[in-house]
């Protein structure tokens, strides 16, 4: 089986003045490093291409997505895909938020995890409210900051159990530090898997859909550090959480080759 994973990648810039003298250094981080090792250990194979090359590099039709079974959305915000090197230079091109509702819609799988740039974002940055991605999630985003720290850490109650997602994975969830604040759509589309409770609120934290010929997961929490503790990272069955909720998104070998939806 092969995916994408678009995003988790963090570039941070340090500056030290040391009397008159000022030092300026970078380092980068991939923050999928477990995720990614995870899902290689299960057999799974992971493209990587991560949120500093997405404007360029992530996929502009659906015969270059039609490789992937399920794409993974993490830690990149909507701005990142819609402002193509076209758009940036002031010309038409192509919306990589309507392909990827298209790509759901004629078989795919689509996953967006939360993160500071996950959903709405932290601080209202990530911009997935009101877009054609947002159509097709089993959550709808809140239409302001989202994210919530919780450093006491959060426990998950698992709602469906029997769900694929959770076979050969025993409760209880190791401890989340944050997540984000979500709507699920209560409308008889989508099934709510697990909630967090915080503040007299139970909140989505793992909900699925069925939409058109394919399936979408929103997963309010990290897929890595810092939201995923390291006592979650630790956890043996880490692996085969993560590697559950892609196989659902693949569903059956024949949706590996996506074709256009039909007509609305």
């Amino acid at each position: 089986m092969k995916i994408l994973l678009a995003g988790e990648t963090f570039a941070a810039m340090t500056t030290v003045a040391v009397g008159g003298d000022v030092l300026t250094s970078a380092t980068s981080t991939n923050g999928a490093t477990a995720f990614n090792a995870a899902l290689a250990a299960e057999g799974i194979s992971v493209t990587q291409i991560g949120g500093d090359r997405c404007a360029a590099e992530f996929p502009f039709d659906l015969d270059a997505l039609a490789q992937y079974q399920a794409v993974v959305i993490s830690d990149v915000g909507a701005l990142t895909l819609l402002v193509t090197p076209d758009a940036r230079a002031g010309r038409a091109g192509v919306n990589r938020l309507e392909l990827l509702k298209a790509y759901v819609q004629g078989g795919g799988g689509l996953m967006l995890a939360g993160g500071y740039m996950g959903f709405q974002g932290m601080f209202g940055t990530a911009r997935f409210y009101d877009t054609p991605v947002e159509d097709v999630l089993p959550v709808r985003c809140l239409p302001f900051c989202d994210g919530m720290e919780v450093p006491e850490g959060l426990q998950a109650s698992i709602l469906q159990a029997a769900h694929p997602i959770f076979v050969g994975v025993e409760e209880p969830l190791p401890l989340i530090l944050g997540m984000n604040k979500l709507d699920f759509r209560g409308d008889g589309s989508s099934l709510l898997l697990a909630t967090c409770h915080h503040r007299g609120t139970d909140w989505p934290l793992l909900a699925v859909r069925n939409h058109g010929r394919g399936r979408t997961v929103a997963w309010a929490t990290d897929i890595g550090p810092h939201w995923l503790s390291q006592d979650f990272l630790g956890w043996p069955l880490y692996g085969k959480l993560m590697a559950n909720m892609v196989r659902w998104l693949a569903g059956k070998d024949e949706k590996a080759l996506i074709s256009p939806p039909g007509p609305a």
